[in-house]
């Protein structure tokens, strides 16, 4: 068992400790101590609310989280195995261990790991400790999507048409799919956050995904699994959050919609949806309320339904435990349900057992942040070199970080990349996603790849903001994956000048002030996206301070003039304010077509990497003679990958399905990597023979490593 001291950052800006929920609403007796039995962020969330109660915590760490947030914020915390999520999180043993030796009398299971886990729960009743969650038999039942659908059914819940049995294989499951009607969504019985869930539209890829979601489902799960029902086209997935005490006390809140979606798990949430009018919301909720009764449940649980255009909902599955995206259900409402589940499970009532007491106030939005390539959703690992988390803007408590993470932690390939859950709340829509955006802008994160960019995109987007989503938005806004923000003419002008006077404030800088001229022109070389390759959109900027001495520290105003090469833009000319700190990332602009604001990231040999719009750009800057020269220089040639299958990400290699010899089509499968326990089906570049094969089942792999080379053509 160890302590640790809670260590800061200096570049760690946090909105933690803030209230979202308004002061504690418990007086009475609740734990002493309760154990958490996860990590990350939502361990972070729990001991938040187990503090503010008067309530000890302990912790339970891997190796590869020895020193993690987490673990210091704990009263007390304990080692339970190895990084491998079978030998540490998911180790029945070794944390019932660490509950007798801590003397905890209850355990907070979080999400994920064994937070639906019924053998958990068994064994924590035959130890006499309580679990903060549902009985077991509740979630045994709800828990299983087989059975749950057959309770839904029974409870009059509205039911996706579907096989409410057992599949026994891939070529039952493609009988199943004839006779439901293609296309088909195949997902493992115990699973969740996307895990084990493949769509299909024919017998063969039904055999193929049959295949990949049961093995997913048996490594997330230890549960094979897998359920057959059709797939609703065009859904919007919408939840409904219940709560429920030992008293018979259940209560429905708000609507979550959650289907701005990427390989079956969440991306975007936002409270309430766009989509449903009251009375939709109360029959959900109502709906929700009574499967919830028909199996006695308590704590906090959740019900998932796909909604059609026409507001026809039905029943997916029912989370069994805290929801990742609780955060802005508890911003809209002001119900902490974390202080509810711990409630529960004392044997209080809720806070409020009043339904017509449950409003809506305002409007919350979540993005997921994630440590990934956003164009093809790959995980990143590494340390984060620097971290900043955004504050709160327009009014207290408008931004909200769940994470778990400080500047110098290490993002592990065991473990979800998930960095941050980021919300925002405003008193409409429109004010919740403008804070998300300025959070967005605020956020600094450096050392791994991150998603950010992909968010800032879709939550700035007219499709976002008119409501027009469904569970495809990424994929019909995407379609071969997101490449970065493709700049119009009023982005590139915002950002070739911001550009051109961050380079005057530079050299004024390294000169100490001293500059020749009030005026300077330089061309910008810029990247854009065209056609999915990126080319340089060259900008020509004049510009000239409004006053007579450069400021190094603080606030500068310009009058900028913008020519674009090849009369690609029409030509501007804009007052400019910029705000930059030395020694700071952040650089707040005032420009005539509205305020933003830029990461200055890092110098290049002949520019400098900016954040703009959540998008990383490597921009030249030129002096105009160095751009007539640069003309002359040759083009680095590019290294030809087409004969290579590349690890896309450090993963283990679960099968290969090729040898030397082979002969294979361009886009065959070639070898399977598992990454976070996601699996990643790799393909032929091209058709061609086989050459060599580096890699074997169960080797591991950076990423970029050579795993098959074909023959030269």
């Amino acid at each position: 068992m160890h302590r640790f001291p809670l260590i800061r950052s200096r570049w760690l800006h946090t909105t933690r400790s803030a209230q979202y929920f308004g002061p504690c609403k418990t007086t009475e007796k609740t734990f002493d101590k309760i154990l958490i039995a996860n990590r990350g962020e939502i361990a972070c969330r729990v001991i938040r609310t187990a503090k503010r109660m008067g309530i000890k915590t302990v912790a339970v760490y891997s190796d590869a989280d020895a020193n993690s947030l987490f673990v210091q914020q704990a009263d007390e915390a304990y080692r339970v195995g190895p990084a491998p999520t079978s030998q540490s999180y998911l180790n029945m043993d070794a944390i019932l261990d660490a509950i007798k030796a801590s003397g905890a009398q209850a355990v907070h299971p979080g999400y994920g790991f064994l937070s639906e886990n019924s053998e958990f729960v068994k064994r924590l009743d035959a130890a006499g400790v309580a679990f903060i969650g549902p009985k077991e038999y509740a979630m045994a039942a709800m828990g299983d999507k087989i059975q749950s659908k057959i309770i839904a059914k029974k409870a009059g819940v509205n039911t996706i048409p579907g096989y409410d049995g057992v599949v026994r294989d891939a070529e039952h499951a493609v009988e199943i799919a004839t006779d439901v009607g293609y296309p088909v969504m195949l997902k493992a019985s115990a699973g969740g956050g996307g895990k084990g869930m493949r769509i299909a539209r024919t017998a063969h890829e039904v055999r193929e995904g049959f295949k990949l979601a049961s093995d997913e489902a048996q490594s997330s799960f230890g549960d094979n699994r897998i359920l057959v029902e059709r797939f609703i086209e065009e859904p919007r997935h919408i939840e409904i959050q219940i709560i429920a005490d030992n008293n018979g006390n259940i209560l429905w809140l708000p609507e979550r919609e959650c289907s701005i979606q990427r390989r079956n798990q969440k991306v975007i949430e936002e409270a309430p949806s766009t989509h449903l009018d009251p009375q939709t919301r109360r029959k959900m909720g109502e709906q929700a309320v009574a499967l919830a009764r028909n199996v006695g449940y308590n704590s906090a649980g959740t019900v998932e339904f796909l909604v059609d255009k026409q507001r026809n909902f039905y029943f997916l599955e029912m989370n069994t435990r805290l929801q990742v995206e609780h955060p802005i259900t508890e911003y809209i409402t002001g119900f902490d349900l974390v202080e509810e589940m711990i409630r529960s499970a004392s044997g209080l009532e809720l806070t409020t057992t009043d339904q017509s007491k449950v409003e809506i106030n305002g409007w919350a939005i979540e993005s997921r942040v994630y440590a990934e390539d956003p164009e093809k959703y790959l995980p990143s690992i590494g340390t984060l070199s620097k971290y900043m988390e955004p504050r709160s803007w327009r009014t207290e408590n408008d931004v909200r970080c769940d994470s778990g993470i400080n500047e110098g932690s290490e993002i592990s390939m065991y473990y979800d990349p998930m960095i941050c859950k980021l919300s925002t709340h405003g008193p409409t829509r429109a004010d919740a996603i403008a804070t998300m955006n300025h959070a967005l802008d605020q956020y600094l994160i450096k050392g791994v790849t991150h998603n950010i960019p992909l968010l800032r995109d879709v939550v700035s987007s007219s499709d976002f903001a008119s409501g027009r989503i469904t569970t495809a938005f990424l994929a019909d806004h995407y379609p071969n994956g997101f490449k970065g923000h493709k700049l119009t003419s009023e982005t590139a002008e915002q950002l070739a000048t911001t550009s051109a006077a961050l380079q005057f404030i530079r050299q004024a800088r390294e000169s100490y002030s001293h500059v020749s001229s009030r005026s300077a022109e330089y061309v910008l070389l810029l990247p854009q996206l065209q056609d999915g390759h990126v080319h340089k959109l060259e900008a020509r900027v004049s510009l000239t301070l409004d006053s007579e001495t450069v400021s190094l520290q603080g606030t500068n105003s310009f009058t900028v003039a913008t020519e674009f090469a090849d009369g690609e833009y029409a030509p501007t000319t804009n007052k400019l304010q910029v705000a930059w700190d030395v020694d700071m990332p952040f650089v707040e602009i005032k420009h005539s077509s509205g305020d933003l604001t830029v990461q200055f990231l890092d110098p290049l040999p002949l520019g400098f990497r900016v954040q703009f719009l959540g998008t990383k750009f490597d921009i030249d800057v030129l002096l105009p003679r160095q751009r007539e020269l640069m003309r002359f220089m040759k083009e680095r040639e590019q290294l030809d990958t087409s004969k290579l299958v590349l690890s896309p990400m450090p993963g283990t290699i679960v099968s290969v399905a090729v040898k030397p010899g082979d002969v294979v089509a361009e886009g065959a499968q070639v070898a399977v990597v598992e990454a976070m326990k996601m699996q990643n089906v790799l393909r032929a570049p091209r058709a061609g023979t086989v050459k060599a094969v580096h890699v074997q089942p169960g080797s591991t792999v950076s990423g970029d490593d050579i795993m098959v080379e074909l023959e030269d053509e």
